[in-house]
């Protein structure tokens, strides 16, 4: 029999791990930057054949990302729309952008479903998903412990599994649950509760680790055991424990 994994200072032992997936089991910048990239360059250039612009200056108040000089991605808001918001908020948020720059509100959503539809197209052929350091050892850690694992991700599910699949790391979850599996996405506690209930455990006795606080906000409604953010500290605010790295939690740093 295996001994129960604990976390220092709670009662319940752990039996199940649940993760956000963009910028906790992925490089965000990697993954998110490529698309965004795809997806505001297009759009910008479709607006310019109509007459109609977006500054470069005004890129950042899209999404709540940040640029270097030639308008490529390089960082994110981790309290921003594209870190915390559904897909279907995120289209909206580019198709009020449109609209804001000339375009008819139903131009602006044709052109925004054209822009990415070509950019899952450049997905698909780049694949640019890269695991965070220290993941897949994590991943291979709790495994050995009998810990199950699921995913609980903003994205849509099947989206979600192609993602995993791209790394790797999709035979490690026992469920994944994306927001189009519930009524309400994150910071509602719906994902979490759902994946509970499909991997057969009590919320009480989950860790939830992800990179902002909707993904703990999610946690604490749901009342789940521990909250770990993952990023700088200070950042995410309503995490029970914050690390930069996976590495911190190997050999003992989950569990005693």
């Amino acid at each position: 029999m295996q001994d129960e994994t604990y976390v220092d200072g709670l009662p319940n032992p752990i039996e199940a791990v649940l993760f956000d997936k963009d910028g906790t089991l992925l490089d965000f910048t990697g993954m998110w930057g490529f698309w965004t990239d795809c997806v505001l360059s297009d759009f910008r250039d479709q607006l310019a054949t109509r007459g109609l612009r977006i500054n470069t200056d005004e890129l950042p108040q899209i999404w709540g990302t940040f640029h270097d000089d030639q308008g490529r991605m390089n960082g994110y808001d981790v309290r921003g729309p594209l870190a915390m918001g559904t897909m279907d908020e995120v289209y909206a948020v580019l198709t009020w952008h449109g609209y804001r720059a000339g375009l008819s509100w139903a131009e602006a959503k044709i052109m925004v479903r054209e822009c990415l539809a070509r950019a899952e197209e450049e997905m698909e052929q780049h694949r640019p998903a890269h695991p965070l350091p220290g993941v897949r050892k994590f991943l291979e850690q709790c495994r050995s412990e009998g810990v199950v694992m699921g995913v609980v991700t903003a994205d849509d599910t099947p989206s979600a599994i192609k993602h995993l699949q791209w790394m790797g790391l999709d035979s490690f979850f026992d469920v994944v649950i994306g927001t189009d599996l519930v009524k309400r996405g994150k910071p509602f506690p719906d994902m979490l509760l759902l994946a509970c209930e499909r991997l057969g455990v009590s919320v009480q006795h989950t860790v939830v680790i992800g990179d902002t606080d909707g993904d703990m906000e999610m946690a604490r409604t749901a009342g789940a055991g521990y909250r770990i953010g993952i990023g700088e500290p200070g950042k995410i605010r309503l995490a029970d424990r914050t690390i930069q790295s996976f590495h911190e939690l190997l050999n003992g740093g989950l569990g005693r």
